[in-house]
């Protein structure tokens, strides 16, 4: 699984109503930079704080109150599940979330969809190195009072509910996504905010909904909607369960790579969960992969790139700007296997792999730019120009340097550099095919 970090390009903002506080207030999404995280800066009549998504600001007495919230010291902002499941779900790794007031603004129309219109209308800017996410490695089991979840390990992250009410309309009702942006937006956004009417009288006893209306909230009665608003999907309620899981999950701090399956859970088992996932990545410090990257490392490369010994010839990406430029680098040692032929005595790298180590970090670039690199495979289909400076020897490092000339469909042109030290030893135009697998 590789997720690259990305934000928003500019500032956007949205203004409203909060679902439980029913007070107006005012949220602003602003870009932020790598290794940012999704942040809030709370600006409420306690006070004004910087609160990380992390569950650890979620505060202990928050529960029971069909929302999740987060707090430093007397600031508290909450309901925050849809604001982070639309960041999440649409793959924002980075952002810095400003709410004017206690509570973010619910949507008119209960769903996250507007959420997603101030994302495109501010653009989306690629950060050029991949998000650290939390791998499920062994299974989970959790459980709290009705509430059971398992999380297990899967190549994807993979969200499964199943609800459980005993109102007709509703019943039993499970479903399972396999998480992308453009699925996000198609198959879960749309779906809205649910309560039994009977329930909402009791959470306006204690002071809760005072925002929901039945214009951004699907209110069931007996077996249908008040109000007969149609339902946008025959499921809707259980997608929109997955939309809070994702919101919650989000809590983590990053984003997870495993397969979690939901019954009868709400926001209490959820955070629980993210209490005890995040307990058992803490518990120690994590060595490797780093905690914050600032360059590609192995690992990473070998997340989406198919080559592997002895032909995998970049170690290290130091630089990606998608769709533009990437430098990588090869330390070049004794140990290299083409070394015993070429030649004994005398080893020099051979020129046709300083051209192969300059396409692969060339392919990095490319394969970042696709949903699924693992779908997708690059053809070096054209070698222009090449020139070769001087020889190659174990003790260099190999800086690579390439600039994308042209694109046009899966074809593409770049032109590259490779150096030792401030040396050129080789250049060349190097053109590439993208292919499916």
């Amino acid at each position: 699984m590789i997720l690259q970090q990305r934000t928003v390009r500019s500032p956007v903002s949205f203004a409203g109503r909060g679902l439980h506080t029913g007070a107006p207030s005012r949220i602003t999404f602003r870009p932020a930079p790598v290794n940012h995280g999704l942040v809030f800066l709370v600006k409420s009549d306690a006070g004004e704080a910087v609160i990380p998504a992390r569950v650890e600001h979620v505060p202990t007495d928050h529960t029971g109150v069909r929302s999740t919230a987060l707090a430093q010291g007397p600031v508290r902002v909450q309901t925050v599940e849809h604001v982070l499941a639309s960041l999440s779900g649409y793959g924002i790794t980075n952002c810095l979330i400003e709410v004017e007031g206690s509570e973010p603004p619910e949507p008119e129309d209960g769903s996250v969809l507007s959420y997603l219109e101030l994302f495109e209308r501010a653009g989306l800017l690629e950060q050029g190195l991949p998000a650290e996410f939390y791998r499920v490695t062994t299974p989970v089991t959790f459980s709290l009072g009705d509430a059971e979840i398992e999380v297990r390990p899967a190549a994807r992250t993979t969200l499964t509910f199943h609800i459980e009410y005993d109102d007709p309309l509703i019943g039993v009702q499970q479903a399972t996504f396999e998480l992308t942006p453009a699925l996000f937006k198609r198959e879960l956004a749309p779906c809205r905010t649910f309560a039994l009417k009977r329930d909402v009288s009791a959470l306006q006893a204690r002071g809760l909904a005072r925002g929901g209306t039945t214009r951004n909230a699907l209110i069931v009665d007996d077996g249908r909607i008040v109000d007969d608003t149609p339902l946008r999907f025959r499921d809707e309620f259980v997608r929109h369960k997955i939309l809070d899981l994702l919101g919650d999950l989000t809590l983590l701090g990053m984003p997870i790579q495993g397969h979690v399956i939901a019954r009868r859970a709400g926001h209490d088992s959820n955070v629980a969960l993210v209490r005890e996932l995040a307990r058992r990545e803490r518990r120690q410090p994590r060595i490797y992969p780093p905690r914050n990257p600032r360059f590609w490392d192995i690992s990473m490369i070998m997340e989406i790139m198919p080559h592997r010994y002895p032909f995998l010839l970049v170690d290290r990406i130091v630089e990606l700007v998608p769709g533009e430029r990437v430098v990588g680098i090869k330390n070049v040692t004794m140990n290299e296997p083409f070394f015993e032929g070429h030649f004994p005595g005398h080893p020099i790298m051979p020129a046709v792999l300083i051209i192969e180590a300059m396409a692969q970090t060339g392919g990095v670039m490319l394969l970042s730019s696709v949903p699924d690199p693992s779908s997708k495979l690059v053809y070096f289909s054209g070698i222009d120009g090449a020139r070769f400076r001087r020889p190659v020897i174990p003790g260099d490092q190999l800086r690579f340097e390439l600039d994308l000339a042209k694109l046009k469909g899966p074809i593409c042109k770049m032109r590259g550099r490779a150096l030792v030290g401030d040396e050129l030893v080789a250049e060349a135009q190097l053109m590439s095919t993208m292919v499916d697998r």
